[in-house]
């Protein structure tokens, strides 16, 4: 059983969970939609203790066990979770047990030991040079919303963007005379991207002879908008990509994340170190980042038999 070493301030799990979530958000800085996972999770979490009559504050490994083992397993007419599911659900948990150690709720964490089901090893879908470019090409002509389609798709390759990242972009994060890009990551982390030459010229086309006539006289910082002149939301930004994939014939092979997967891995296959891919990714964790590796094994094969001073045999020895 977990020991208490403080009582419990509003006397409720959903206290403790409000508590929780304003950390999150104040202190962590996380985005919306990474809370709202936080307090879904939490939430379905709160009501598994109820049906089990259990107390979240005296919860043990047992316990914790016993949640994750159910959530895999499925039942009540729910469908077993998926891997990457409860992989997130545990991850929610630590964090959440964590945060009532740090607040010296909780004298012991029985989060420590929990584990979740192997991630599953998907590696995510990339296109190729080929298909990059007859997706970049599908935006055509010269209108505002073509212009603005293509510097979008052309940026999100360019550098790699989150869909959240590349809708965020402020007029002042991009400075087209250094060809760098400041984008606002998870977390509220900042970091500099260059960017190529094919979409800096987008975006000049964009700025220049497109965004003008959208925006009209509204005064609007977010750099891409929609035909009303307003920030492009996310939903708006999905839908923009997917036609544009059905216009190229790709539709089953992306989303506007595959654009974030295929410059990765096109870095890499180019020679770009894992160091500096991180950096432009925006990733904490370097392991993160390795997924990619595995995506590029041409490149380290080449490297490979080209570098190697015995990878391949000598002809007069064979």
């Amino acid at each position: 059983m977990t020991s208490v070493i403080a009582p419990l301030r509003a006397g409720s799990f959903e206290d403790l969970v409000l508590d929780f979530i304003a950390y999150l958000e104040l202190e962590r800085g996380l985005s919306r939609n990474t809370l709202e996972a936080y307090r879904s999770d939490l939430l379905q979490y709160g009501a598994w203790l109820a049906r089990s009559g259990k107390q979240a504050l005296e919860v043990d490994h047992g316990d914790l066990a016993q949640f994750v083992g159910e959530l895999a397993a499925g039942g009540a007419g729910r469908p077993p979770a998926a891997s990457t599911t409860i992989q997130r659900k545990v991850a929610c948990l630590r964090s959440f047990y964590r945060h009532l150690r740090r607040e010296e709720i909780l004298e012991r964490d029985p989060t420590a030991e929990l584990k979740g089901p192997p991630r599953d090893k998907r590696l995510p879908k990339v296109l190729s040079r080929d298909e990059v470019r007859l997706l970049l090409a599908q935006p055509t002509g010269a209108s505002p919303p073509a212009l603005r389609d293509r510097a979008l798709l052309e940026l999100m390759y360019a550098c790699g963007l989150r869909a959240s990242e590349a809708v965020g972009i402020q007029l002042d994060e991009i400075d087209l005379d250094e060809g760098v890009l400041r984008a606002n990551g998870k977390g509220a982390k900042e970091r500099l991207v260059p960017i190529g030459s094919k979409a800096l010229e987008a975006l000049r086309a964009y700025l220049v002879r497109g965004r003008p006539q959208l925006v009209g006289l509204r005064e609007e910082r977010h750099l891409f908008v929609n035909q009303r002149g307003q920030g492009l939301t996310r939903q708006g930004l999905y839908k923009i990509v997917q036609r544009h994939a059905r216009s190229a014939g790709l539709a089953d092979r992306m989303s506007p994340h595959t654009l974030r997967h295929t410059f990765a891995t096109h870095l890499l296959a180019g020679g770009c170190d894992l160091r500096s891919l991180q950096e432009m990714l925006g990733h904490a964790d370097i392991a993160t980042t390795q997924i990619y590796t595995h995506l590029s094994a041409d490149r380290l094969r080449d490297v490979y038999f080209a570098a190697h001073p015995r990878a391949t045999a000598d002809p007069a020895t064979r």
